[in-house]
């Protein structure tokens, strides 16, 4: 079975899918890897890492047109899709709640789609979880990106000339980039706040050294998978006017919030940035959570910035690759078949069949499948 796995389209991307030592991995178990030259560069590897490894070296269109499994980060064009082999297996990232034409293309091309979106969020898919293992790097670089904008440190320092005050940094939000974020800002010595509408992750912020923020919202709670529960547009407005006097106090805001499948909250409004200190940075990880986010920029607002730059875990290139490549790898060997050094998609295996999305010239994922018709 041919492994291949393509350069990353993307400008400025410099993560890769599989690193050489999961490389290596493949061929001792019986696959043969085709690398499309230059893939490994942002990340610190050679094309000859890779050879060592095991893996050759090919055109990217014989790289995507002749492998049984194509590994990759982002999601393929729809041009792409038509040149993979009828029958091959493409795992990537997807957005299939949004790309339904990209998802139709697969099932036409009768391409097995898996979607890294999709890995169901259990303790024994843990190992390729690669939302959570990318979204605990973003909370670190977040943190390190808003002290390059802040005018000043984030811990107490006393001196012969006077005494520093901690910065206070408030974050939005506190599953694994939240958290990691907290973690981070009081490594640094800064002060802490943080708030989540799931009251269960309070004793976690407070674990690290976080102080939580109470805010009654009533009756809220999380999804089986541990995503936040869309809160009523009233919980919403609760939320809203008890973070204000936070935010207006801070001087990091670091905002994660996201709702599976659907568009972030907005948290911080356009009166609250006004509200801020001047000076003061706002990090804005789902791009949608603060009111005069430019995705992919950092701008300033009322002498706030406003950091969106998104790719969070691309700052940090090579421990992404190496994260991701794991969660791939350990993907691959859940359906590996040592008999027939194959990939072998068992509906009967729980993780394959969360994120599974098209197999056999069909959409097999019932939940997408209820949505693209």
């Amino acid at each position: 079975m041919l492994i291949g796995i393509p350069k990353e389209l993307a400008q400025g991307e410099n993560r890769v899918a599989i690193i050489p030592s999961d490389a290596k991995k493949l061929v001792r178990a019986g696959a043969s890897v085709m690398i499309e030259s230059g893939i490994g560069l942002g990340s610190g590897y050679s094309d000859n890492d890779y050879v060592e490894a095991g893996a050759t070296v090919g055109e990217r269109a014989n790289v995507v047109s002749t492998a049984d499994i194509v590994l990759r980060i982002a999601k393929p064009n729809i041009d792409e899709v038509k040149q993979l082999k009828a029958g091959c297996i493409h795992i990537s990232y997807l957005d299939p709640f949004n790309e339904h034409d990209l998802i139709k293309a697969f099932r036409d091309q009768n391409v097995t789609a898996i979607s890294m979106e999709m890995i169901p969020r259990s303790t024994r898919s843990q190992k390729m979880d690669a939302l959570s293992s990318q979204a605990s790097l973003a909370g670190y670089v977040m943190v390190l990106l808003a002290t390059t904008k802040l005018p000043r440190i984030l811990p107490m320092m006393m001196t012969p000339a006077g005494t520093l005050k901690p910065a206070t940094v408030f974050i939005i939000g506190a599953g694994v980039a939240g958290l990691q974020a907290i973690a981070t800002a009081k490594r640094l010595g800064a002060k802490v706040v943080a708030f989540d509408t799931r009251s269960v992750v309070a004793e976690q912020v407070r674990s690290l050294g976080g102080k939580f923020l109470e805010i009654d919202l009533g009756e809220t709670g999380q999804t089986k998978d541990g995503y936040a529960v869309e809160l009523t547009e009233e919980q919403r407005q609760l939320q809203l006017e008890g973070q204000k006097k936070q935010i207006a106090e801070s001087d990091i805001v670091i905002t994660t919030a996201q709702v599976f499948g659907r568009k972030p909250p907005l948290l911080v409004t356009k009166d609250m940035v006004a509200g801020m200190k001047p000076g003061s940075v706002i990090v804005d990880m789902a791009g949608g959570n603060v009111e005069g986010t430019v995705p992919g920029q950092t701008v300033v607002v009322d002498g706030v910035t406003i950091i969106g730059d998104g790719n969070w875990s691309n700052y940090v290139a090579t421990d992404a690759s190496q994260m991701y490549s794991s969660n791939l790898f350990n993907l691959v060997d859940e359906g590996w078949d040592k008999e027939k050094s194959a990939m072998v998609i068992d509906f009967e295996n729980d993780i394959l069949q969360g994120c599974v999305i098209t197999h056999g010239g069909e959409i097999t994922n019932a939940t997408i499948k209820e949505i693209i018709k």
